[in-house]
């Protein structure tokens, strides 16, 4: 008997690969309910999500290849495209277009917990604008507005102007970069241990110690309205200004020396070749930088959640939301909040994804 491999007929490998194929969305299937199970434990759901969203997915892409591969040459090379966005679309649709037209429809209805949609109609729309806090919280929100883009774009973009021109470049923007890599959460907690005030004995928080050690008195940062908001922004100008400026820099060095040297030459000084020369040179860059950090705050959450959980006049409508639902669980009311986060950040989106595209 001869010891060579014979090949598998074509149609058992498209065999194989449909049943592999079903095997895998059946597999999917349970995943996707064992994570909404609320009695698993979270070290479980954390391992599922790894194994099935990492191995599970690249599992699902060798199988179509395989499918695909058994199809004539011509059909394959129109085919293979669209099987490989298809799971990507799936993707997109369960976790984020699904939930986000159930979100729109759950906020036509009063739905509580553990209840069902009733009452169609506008009533939370009318409760959210007519509710003082949330007026209060649009307050907050256009604060963080205009101060995160506004300080963070500006450091950002002197910052990359000036590292640029020292020897240890790399290193200063690896520092002022370093902010990036830690969460939201976590750099809510450093910068909880800045503000902290001891109700008794030594203060442990880095601004109440160096104000008690110059002789005045502990101060609740926290607690003091309005200013308290900008102590909560500064947390974001600190995350954000090293993103910016990472990408403001990439544009700066895009700048011809030989314009910069031209403005020298007509005698213009490093002033007004900033403001002349290097700024409408990378306005493009500098108008992408600033939406994106735009859409970032408009969705704000977790930096107000850590610190204050909204109290003292800090509340946002990210916040609001997660209170509406997931603490007093009117669904229906934090949904229409949802709705006026989405409402907010879309048009922001699309004048992005406008100016990327003509780039």
């Amino acid at each position: 008997m001869s010891d060579a491999v014979i090949p598998k007929s074509r149609g058992t490998q498209v065999a194989i690969s449909i049943v592999a194929a079903v095997v895998l969305f059946v597999i999917f299937a349970w995943s996707f309910n064992f994570l909404r199970a609320a009695a698993a434990p979270r070290f479980v759901i954390a391992l599922v999500a790894l194994v099935v969203g990492v191995g599970g997915i690249w599992a699902l892409f060798l199988t179509a290849d395989r499918l695909v591969s058994q199809l004539p040459a011509r059909a394959r090379d129109i085919v293979r495209p669209y099987v490989f966005i298809t799971p990507a679309f799936l993707i997109l649709l369960v976790y984020i277009i699904y939930p986000t037209i159930r979100t729109i429809y759950i906020s036509f209805f009063d739905f509580q917990r553990g209840g069902t949609p009733q009452n169609f109609g506008l009533q939370n729309y009318v409760r959210a604008f007519t509710n003082p806090a949330l007026l209060i919280a649009l307050r907050n929100n256009l604060l963080w507005l205009i101060f995160v883009p506004l300080f963070a774009v500006s450091i950002g973009l002197v910052v990359a102007v000036l590292v640029d021109r020292i020897s240890w470049e790399k290193y200063a923007k690896s520092l002022i970069f370093l902010p990036m890599a830690i969460s939201f959460v976590g750099a809510s907690v450093i910068w909880r241990f800045i503000y902290y005030r001891a109700p008794f004995g030594a203060q442990i928080g880095l601004l109440n110690a160096i104000v008690v050690n110059l002789g005045g008195d502990p101060v609740g940062w926290l607690r003091m309205e309005p200013w308290n908001n900008f102590f909560l922004i500064i947390i974001m100008i600190w995350l954000q200004t090293g993103f910016a400026m990472v990408i403001l820099s990439s544009a700066v060095k895009g700048v011809p020396s030989s314009l910069i040297e031209a403005a020298r030459i007509d005698g213009a000084g490093e002033f007004r070749i900033f403001f002349q020369v290097i700024i409408p040179f990378v306005s493009a860059t500098i108008l992408t930088v600033t939406t994106t950090i735009v859409i970032l705050v408009l969705k704000v959450f977790d930096v107000v959640f850590v610190m204050t959980s909204g109290r003292f006049n800090t509340e946002v409508v990210a916040n609001m939301m997660y209170n509406q639902m997931f603490i007093q669980g009117t669904y229906g009311r934090g949904a229409a909040l949802a709705v006026i986060i989405f409402i907010a950040v879309t048009p922001v989106m699309i004048h992005n994804i406008r100016k990327l595209n003509e780039a």
